[in-house]
């Protein structure tokens, strides 16, 4: 009786060992993420100062109260037809007198969104009252033309809002 035991309880240890999962060459590559961290390295400087001089003309409209319009080789339509100077000044007004005057953009992060094929350069804004905790982003499409600029509090980790 003991050894009929002994020999079931084996049978069953054995019987609940779990198989050995099969992974497809597919299963083994992981997704590529959606959002992903670029080196600066991996962004040609051509594209970085692009970037830099389109973002910077936006905000220096609040120093100066004169914004040249974007054209066609620089920004989508749609960033066209919504970024006027009647619109920036409306948004300067309220963050000259928050923050202060406008000192510059720093490149802080650069993510690349392989959804959209789009490049996301994270800038923290600089303004003159230290209170002042800005973030700007700018969006370039696979063109290399801006197709989104957003401004936010500065948060330190990354957040696709």
């Amino acid at each position: 009786m003991k050894r009929f035991l002994l020999i079931l309880s084996l049978v069953v240890l054995i019987g609940c060992k779990s198989k050995t999962a099969v992974i497809t060459p597919e299963e083994a590559i992981p997704a590529k993420a959606e959002i992903l961290k670029l080196p600066f390295s991996e962004v040609s400087e051509a594209q970085k100062n692009k970037a830099y001089e389109l973002g910077k003309r936006v905000l220096i409209t609040c120093n100066t109260s004169k914004f040249k319009p974007f054209n066609e080789s620089e920004a989508t339509p749609t960033v066209i037809k919504n970024t006027t100077l009647e619109k920036l000044t409306k948004i300067c007004t309220r963050y000259r007198q928050y923050y202060g005057t406008f000192k510059d953009i720093e490149l802080v992060e650069i993510y690349k969104n392989y959804a959209d094929n789009s490049t996301i350069f994270r800038y923290k804004a600089l303004y003159t009252k230290k209170v002042a905790n800005k973030e700007l982003r700018l969006f370039m499409n696979e063109e290399g033309k801006v197709s989104a600029i957003k401004s936010m509090d500065w948060a330190d980790t990354f957040q696709l809002k």
